[in-house]
């Protein structure tokens, strides 16, 4: 496991990891807690997650105040309820009168194989990710939410380790763009520069299978010994002012650093999710930050596989 600032060189973001080593699963929290302009893109066809639609333009909140990441599938959403829980501790969330009511949009990957079925993030791990959350350098590798992630599952089971990193791309003016991404991809990863494969599906004899080009020979429907189930999971967050609208086409446009480094991504196993927050005034345009929150994407998800397998 090393530590890099990445997403947290992004004034007013924290993040924090809650871990269980020995269930292989665990979450990360992206606190933002005085409020982020928060938009979301949704590329897989499997995704596992909570408050997604609140995040949509035209929905009556704009703002939210953490996003959560987590292991457990389905079931390891309940760990949003602890991070509710910190946040209503704090008095922070949208002002409903009578109550603050924290806005934690959540999303989940399926690590249920890799480590015990039985255990997954629950509200207690959520608070515990909150109180370790700081703005400074953030663990990478298998932590938090990345502790049980896998990648390339074309033969079964994940061939390699996927895990979580972050990375932060500077634009003009002093804008920043960070992205922080758990990699649980049915595909390959690729590194950006070569194209050559650097963690996936591998045959017997421990070579790569380019899982892109078996799709593309294959012929009638493939045969798994159980559905493949996987997500890649994304937050990019700047510094740059938002409208609501520009925060779900930033997202969108992040979505071209999943496509950039896994193939195939976007696949019908896959929940591939990005999160997009604004907190800052800074001024820039929306080109320049997709281009950066591209880059920032493929270059964390890089990150997490060299790192969660030591290459």
């Amino acid at each position: 496991m090393t530590a890099h600032r990445g997403i947290t060189a992004v004034s007013g973001i924290r993040v924090g990891h809650a871990t269980d080593v020995h269930a292989q699963t665990g979450c990360t929290v992206v606190l933002c807690a005085e409020g982020a302009v928060a938009g979301v893109d949704i590329g897989g066809g499997a995704p596992a997650t909570k408050e997604t639609d609140l995040l949509r333009p035209g929905m009556l909140v704009e703002r939210a105040h953490a996003v959560l990441l987590t292991g457990g599938s389905a079931f390891g959403l309940a760990a949003a309820d602890g991070v509710m829980r910190y946040l209503e501790e704090r008095g922070i969330g949208f002002d409903a009168g009578v109550v603050r009511v924290p806005i934690v949009p959540a999303a989940a990957l399926f690590d249920l194989a890799v480590g015990r079925a039985d255990v997954r993030p629950g509200p207690e791990m959520g608070y515990q990710a909150c109180l370790a959350a700081d703005d400074g350098p953030v663990p990478e590798g298998l932590v938090g939410a990345g502790t049980g992630a896998t990648v390339g599952h074309l033969l079964g089971a994940g061939a390699m380790r996927g895990g979580i990193g972050t990375t932060a791309v500077p634009l003009a003016g002093g804008v920043v763009v960070g992205a922080l991404a758990v990699v649980n991809a049915f595909g390959d990863v690729r590194d950006a520069q070569t194209g050559t494969i650097i963690a996936g599906a591998r045959s017997p004899s421990g070579e790569f299978v380019d899982t892109a080009r078996v799709l593309l020979e294959l012929e009638g429907e493939l045969a798994f010994g159980r559905a493949p189930t996987n997500t890649t999971l994304v937050v990019v967050a700047t510094n740059a002012a938002l409208s609501k609208a520009d925060a779900n086409r930033l997202a969108h446009l992040a979505q071209g650093g999943l496509t950039r480094v896994i193939s195939p991504a976007h696949t019908i196993f896959d929940g591939d999710i990005v999160f997009a927050l604004s907190t800052g005034e800074a001024v820039s345009n929306l080109l320049a930050l997709g281009a950066a929150a591209a880059e920032a994407v493929a270059r964390a998800i890089v990150r997490a596989v060299r790192i969660s397998n030591r290459l």
